[in-house]
């Protein structure tokens, strides 16, 4: 018998494999693309709509098809917007609303998400308003409807984020940047490869979504109680209502969104591109986001000035609002 011909007694057994493969494949795929849709993502229990939290001072304005909830103060040439941190909302600057009022008309509001601002569900819009593109042309029709041509931009944290993104693309209409304790990539917090985005895109993960960001019921608490330094200034009130946002419906669905929005720029390679002159102030206790943090950055941005206050956490406008209107006063007042 030549060697050869041992081979062919083994191609069924070869047949047989290939279809064994082809089939378990075929189960795979068939389990990744309709697993997740079997798997039950139940509604959270006793949440309420946004109107369950409005205040005599609360307003609302239509922004790009959503919702706008924003509050404001005082009269005059200038304008100041206030941009609350990841998390906080209009209520992030009760302590220093008045005291901005000072300079000019100040508005303050939440970004879609956050506070009592409309939270879009995916099938009543034509694009994500959750992320940051879509947060800077937010603030652009917002002051277009308010008929303001420049603005100061005061952004605490994710807030300051939004300022810098949308002082790097509308410098024409910023007249001085105040970031807080900002947050502007490259040294911090986690950070979503680009891979990933279209995955988390795809509808399996979009049924999923709600239950991956649930976690932020134990970890906003957590990330609230860290933005203090001193504890005792925390009272239960202002936890709690810093987790009112836990108590809205679509808050976890609206944090989906937002997480893994279109990607957009990182800002800190972009900073030596800014025009305008910036004050970066923060705590020096800051342990969301440390000092060097601004220190390095305080260098990278070609007009900036670091201020740093003592014994102080990641948000000075609500911990330590004397000592931070004092700093920011100053700055204003060598601005004009």
């Amino acid at each position: 018998m030549k060697p050869s011909s041992m081979v062919y007694p083994q191609l069924p057994i070869m047949k047989r494999w290939k279809k064994i493969l082809l089939l378990s494949l075929t189960f795979a795929c068939v389990t990744t693309a309709l697993g997740p849709f079997a798997v039950p993502v139940p509604k959270l229990n006793g949440l309420v709509s946004e109107q369950e939290f409005v205040e005599p001072d609360s307003k609302f304005i239509e922004i790009n098809g959503v919702d706008i909830h924003y509050k404001e103060a005082g009269q005059g040439d200038k304008t100041l917007i206030l941009l609350h941190p990841f998390g906080g909302s209009t209520y992030s600057w009760r302590e220093v609303m008045d005291d901005f009022a000072r300079y000019g008309k100040v508005i303050a509001y939440d970004r879609p998400a956050f506070g009592l601002t409309e939270r879009p569900m995916p099938e009543s819009w034509e694009s994500n308003p959750y992320g940051m593109k879509a947060n800077v042309e937010i603030l652009r029709e917002l002051l277009d409807a308010f008929g303001v041509e420049k603005a100061i931009l005061v952004g605490n944290s994710a807030g300051g984020g939004v300022a810098v993104a949308f002082a790097l693309e509308y410098p024409e209409r910023v007249d001085e940047l105040v970031l807080v304790a900002p947050g502007v990539g490259g040294g911090f917090g986690p950070q979503f490869p680009a891979w990933a985005l279209p995955v988390m895109w795809t509808p399996q993960l979009r049924h999923l979504g709600p239950l991956l960001v649930r976690d932020y019921q134990e970890t906003l608490p957590r990330t609230v109680d860290r933005g203090w330094f001193n504890k005792t200034k925390l009272t239960d009130e202002i936890r709690e209502t810093h987790l009112q946002i836990l108590k809205i419906q679509n808050w976890d669905r609206a944090f989906y969104e937002l997480n893994f929005a279109p990607a957009y720029p990182e800002l800190r390679p972009l900073l030596p591109q800014l025009t305008i002159p910036a004050l970066i102030v923060a705590g020096r206790e800051d342990t969301l986001i440390r000092s060097w943090y601004f220190e390095a950055i305080s260098t990278e941005i070609p007009d900036a000035t670091l201020s740093f206050i003592p014994s102080c956490g990641h948000v000075p406008q609500e911990e330590c609002p004397l000592e931070f209107m004092d700093a920011v006063s100053r700055y204003l007042m060598e601005m004009e």
